[in-house]
């Protein structure tokens, strides 16, 4: 009202009749009404405007790097130089528009000078000028408009600081992975009998205010399963599914975890995720795929360290910089075997090219791993989603290039690969061994150049002139047989002791490591590469962080004279490895979160920038997180508290499976299916298939047949001839262990990249050749054909009726309730096995099967039900 009087007043009332007030005085008020419109139009109710996480992760994924890629060159990199006045960037800057009016018409979409711009309805107005968009980038443009331009918040008005690489720095400050941790508020629920652990009320209040409700909890049979199988990736006995049934304890299901947590077989099931994620394999992939000597250790270490509950940070640390800790630490130097695992080509055609494919094999996997950064997606330019610049890639990259390339050698004396990491013992025991016999060799040598030069002085002078000189061999070649007598004997004898003492070139007792060794001290120079060419360097480069964290550049000292290493890693590590980092931890619960429930609170585990997807509960997460590494303290007000050191993954197990939503049935609701389908917000507990390995190792275990030794180097399974005629060369790497060391865990069977074991890789093990944040299930006839006709699966239920025969010989109905029991873990109902008789009567009537055959059929059905391979 006040611009209004303003208006007014400035008009010469005195000159001005009534009509003409009047007219001054609507004039004034459409000028005022106008700015209103104008200024509304180009808030677009900024305040009010409530769009959905959907929404703004359609920005994220697919307008804003359209709008990066066509249009912000010319209306917004350059705030001083916008062609036309329209800025690109924030919601309000479209809706204000630029010298040509408002961009947008929220009222009327399909009139926005935007769609017309890019239809080339007007020949006048027609973006992008270097050609049309397609139909499909058009479509998402329009989806965008119709939807009332949803933007995430930061994105809503105002001016957009840009950062060297091309995108918003202050935006990408405020993106929720980059903020600090900080233990949120534990929510306010309305049914709070339900909550047992702050884990619960995060996940009820989600459901109540979606109106979805929880289900029932699991039975005691199914919750013993799910464990058995959640920790230890083995099924439970019946005996060990009794004792948990009948104990009516309240501490019953506590005791059930802590038992699974100590168990040995614990590492073995969670070694195996840690696998899939460094990409682990035991050959080097390309034409001749040959083995990685000793990366087996690499494993064991990997169990041990869960076995051990080792803290994560310890567990980055001797990964990324296990070989700059000071003292003997074996394990340490055997953890840098994860630097080993990717492919390695013995003949590439361009070495600088495979040099670089191999360190960026090294940053993918790190950003990925540990941070759920995809680093990688900026080797050859600025990332298009996430705030990476391409200097930022080779930054990080800097902190690697110390390391020499993996190369295909034993020899400890000169390695790239191997470490010797022998007890300081039993190494001073074999190198004085070592040095007896060079002295022995030395003396064996000078002897037989005596023996051999007496003979050659009675050869003529033109021999003996020529055994001066690189004829020699040949002229000692000519004269030993020449040699008689005594000198004969020696000469032999000295020969014989020569061949033996060179054959022996693994000392007794030495014990080597694939690991990070021999690393050039210092570094060679890292330059940004043009379009990730090593052939078009650029700028060089220092180690540092990604510019997004707004952290100075790191400090490394210089190494001291003699260091195998330039102690960059170490610094590198200690960032990762930091509890305030905002990524580590986040992206590590949120990796055992999708494992126990298997979908992560961040579905994309090995990305948390704009093109993964947002978490279903941020509050959750970060709370998780902040518990992961700042536990609290149990005392009477918060029970629930599992004590325990910072960064112990099974203390977060256990405060996970103690929660009522760990504990519910899988059964589903008409409604709760209606309003969330998916099961985003966990009103259930989600049925999951056994993996590749939960099979083969339930089938030996209900066959009798698993043999449970632990650790060493790894077996090779019998494989079908038609698998092994799969490879160039027949069989190649692949020497069959015998029958009881083939039928060890999963988790010990040679993974050759060019020959997967059928029943592994027909169950969707994951590809070793990079990270594998998470196994998706397919469901393909050959996995039934292959579990129906398998020559495994045969060979089990043979040895699955074998053991029935054993236990209860001659009791064809009690055989089938054990059958039963063993792979389903349930009591079966009197006509359930009334029927199932009835099946094995007909196979020896019908089909003239002998009482053993009958039921090893009667077996490989059980093998292959539903029940058997699905939890839940």
């Amino acid at each position: 009202m006040s611009k209004l009087l303003h208006c007014i007043t400035g008009v010469n009332r005195v000159t001005l009749g009534r009509a003409t007030l009047l007219f001054a005085l609507m004039a004034g008020m459409l000028v005022l009404v106008g700015q209103e419109f104008a200024r509304l139009q180009a808030q677009g109710s900024d305040k009010a405007a409530a769009f959905s996480p959907q929404q703004v992760a359609f920005f994220e994924k697919q307008v804003q790097p359209l709008l990066r890629q066509h249009c912000w060159k010319c209306h917004g990199d350059d705030p001083g130089k916008l062609r036309g006045g329209l800025d690109l960037r924030t919601r309000h800057a479209i809706l204000q528009g630029g010298d040509s009016g408002p961009a947008v018409d929220l009222r009327q979409p399909d009139k926005s000078l935007l769609l017309q711009a890019v239809h080339y309805k007007d020949e006048h107005i027609r973006m992008p000028p270097k050609g049309k968009l397609s139909e499909a980038e058009i479509a998402i443009l329009e989806k965008w408009v119709k939807d009332g331009l949803p933007v995430p918040a930061d994105r809503l008005g105002g001016g957009v600081a840009r950062s060297p690489g091309g995108h918003d720095a202050e935006e990408a400050k405020k993106y929720w992975a980059y903020q600090p941790v900080r233990r949120p508020a534990i929510p306010a629920v309305r049914n709070t009998s339900w909550v047992r652990t702050p884990i619960d009320a995060f996940i009820l209040a989600r459901l109540e205010e979606r109106g979805l409700h929880p289900v029932a909890p699991a039975d005691k049979v199914t919750l013993i399963r799910r464990a058995y199988f959640d920790l230890l990736g083995l099924p439970p006995t019946p005996e060990q599914i009794d004792a948990f049934v009948q104990d009516t304890s309240p501490q019953a299901w506590e005791k059930l975890i802590d038992q699974l947590l100590a168990s040995p077989h614990y590492g073995e099931k969670w070694g195996r995720h840690w696998l899939d994620v460094v990409r682990y394999a035991e050959t080097n992939g390309f034409e001749r795929d040959g083995p990685k000597p000793f990366v087996w250790r690499y494993r064991d270490y990997v169990i041990r360290s869960f076995n051990d509950d080792k803290p994560y940070d310890r567990f980055i640390l001797e990964q990324l910089a296990g070989d700059e800790l000071p003292g003997y630490q074996p394990d340490a130097i055997i953890a840098t075997g994860f630097y080993r695992l990717g492919i390695w080509d013995d003949e590439p055609a361009d070495p600088q090219q495979a040099l670089y494919d191999h360190y960026d094999d090294i940053l993918t996997t790190v950003g990925q791993a540990f941070l759920g950064m995809t680093i990688n997606c900026a080797r050859c330019h600025e990332h298009k989603a996430d705030p990476i610049p391409q200097a930022d890639y080779y930054r990080l990259l800097a902190f690697f290039r110390e390391i020499r390339p993996f190369s295909q050698t034993r020899d400890v004396r000169s390695p790239n690969n191997l470490t010797d990491i022998s007890p300081p013992e039993v190494r001073a025991k074999y190198e004085a061994e070592w040095r007896q016999r060079q002295a022995r060799l030395a003396e064996i040598r000078q002897r037989m150049t005596a023996i051999e030069d007496a003979a050659i002085r009675q050869l003529p002078a033109e021999d003996q002139r020529a055994a001066e000189g690189p004829d020699r061999p040949k002229v000692v070649a000519k004269v030993i047989p020449r040699l008689t007598g005594a000198n004969k004997q020696e000469y032999e004898a000295l020969r014989k002791e020569r061949s033996d003492l060179e054959r022996r070139r693994a000392p007794e007792g030495q014990e080597l490591a694939l690991s990070v060794n021999n690393c050039w001290v210092p570094p060679p120079p890292t330059h940004v590469l043009i379009r990730g060419s090593p052939h078009a360097p650029g700028k060089a480069v220092q180690p540092g962080w990604p510019q997004v964290f707004g952290l100075p550049d790191p400090v490394i000292p210089s190494p001291p004279p003699g260091a195998r290493t330039s102690g960059r890693r170490t610094v590198l590590a200690r960032w990762i490895a930091s509890p305030d980092n905002p990524l580590t931890a986040r992206v590590l619960v949120n990796r055992i979160w999708q494992y126990h429930f298997g979908r992560g609170i961040v579905p994309t585990a090995n990305d948390f920038g704009k093109l993964g997807e947002p978490p279903s509960h941020p509050d959750l997460l970060d709370w998780l997180a902040a518990e992961f590494v700042q536990p609290t303290t149990p005392d009477p007000s918060r029970p629930w508290a599992v004590p325990g050191p910072p960064w112990t993954i099974k203390r977060l197990h256990k405060l996970i499976m103690m929660s009522q939503v760990y504990q519910l049935s899988s059964r589903g609701d008409p409604d709760n299916l209606r309003r969330d389908p998916a099961n985003v917000y966990l009103w259930r507990f989600n049925m999951r298939r056994l993996t590749g390995e939960e099979i083969r190792d339930a089938m030996l275990a209900v066959s009798g047949q698993l043999n449970l030794k632990m650790y060493g180097p790894s077996v090779y399974p019998k494989l079908p001839p038609e698998v092994l005629a799969g490879q160039s060369v027949p069989g190649q790497g692949w020497p069959t262990s015998p029958p009881e060391e083939g039928n060890r865990r999963s988790i010990y069977v040679h993974v050759k990249r060019s020959l997967r074991v059928p029943i592994l890789v027909g169950f969707d093990q994951p590809d070793p050749d990079s990270s594998c944040p998470v196994r998706y299930v397919t469901t393909v006839p050959t996995q039934a054909l292959g579990l129906l006709n398998g020559e495994f699966t045969q060979e089990q239920a043979a040895a699955f009726a074998r053991r029935l025969q054993r236990e209860v010989p001659g009791d064809l109905p009690a055989q089938i309730r054990r059958a039963i029991r063993l792979t389903t873990g349930r009591q079966p109902s009197e006509e359930e096995v009334q029927a199932d008789l009835r099946f094995l009567q007909r196979l020896m009537a019908d089909h003239q099967l002998d009482a053993a055959t009958a039921l090893t059929r009667y077996c490989l059905l059980c093998l292959n039900t539903n029940e058997f391979v699905y939890i839940d």
